[in-house]
Formats: structure tokens, C-alpha cells, sequence
């Protein structure tokens, strides 16, 4: 896995290319959703916990996110939530959180924002 110190990130699940987020397990049954940063309008950090997608692998229980196919969900502390500009948002649980994170703001000019719960 790169942290991400060069502008890149990847990890089994979630991949940062200098043009993109990569989102493997996204569609059924392993399909990749490329998301170019110009497209990104917002990410947003959240705290899981049971209720709020720390308990799911994939899919969705709310029809505004879609959580990736991630089956170490469970052990995981954050998500991140991209902003497309669309009815659902894709909900992503890299293993380095920070980094992408980063990377993104980086890459789009974006402010990071956080919500717990």
C-alpha cells in the first residue's frame, strides 16, 4: 500500500491515480467505478459505527450512499463520503483514510469536512 506521500494510493479496495479515484467492489460483483477528481464536488469524513455502515460490507441501507464492497468494514473506525453532485454517494472505507483523503483535497481544492455518527 502507498500512503500516499507521492500523490498516489492503493490498497485491495480503493485506488488514487494522479487522474482518478478507483472504487473496486463497487458494482456487482466486482466492478470498478472510476471517479475523475473534476468530478468530486465534496468528501466528507464520517465516524462509522453499526448503524451508519460499520456494519456493512456492501451496498446500502440509505438510497442517497452506496458503501463499496469492503469486508474489513467492521474493523474500521472512518468512511469517506464523495459528493458527486448526485443522488447517491458513493461511501468508501480505504485502509488509510487520511491519505486519501488528502489526496482528494489535493487533487480538487476541496475543504475537508467531518461529521460523526
Amino acid at each position: 500500500m502507498d500512503s500516499g506521500g507521492s500523490g498516489v494510493y492503493r490498497d485491495r479496495w480503493i485506488e488514487c491515480t494522479p487522474e482518478a479515484v478507483r472504487i473496486r467492489g463497487y458494482y456487482l460483483p466486482w466492478g470498478t467505478k472510476t471517479v475523475p477528481y473534476t468530478a468530486i464536488r465534496g468528501v466528507r469524513r464520517v465516524t462509522l459505527t453499526p448503524l451508519n455502515g460499520g456494519g456493512r460490507i456492501w451496498g446500502t441501507a440509505s438510497p442517497h450512499y452506496w458503501a463499496s464492497l469492503d469486508p474489513r468494514r467492521m474493523s474500521k473506525r472512518a468512511a469517506l463520503v464523495l459528493d458527486l453532485g448526485r443522488f447517491v454517494h458513493p461511501f468508501i472505507t480505504p485502509d488509510d483514510v487520511d491519505a486519501v483523503q488528502r489526496i482528494i483535497c489535493e487533487r480538487t481544492g476541496l475543504t475537508p469536512t467531518e461529521k460523526t455518527g
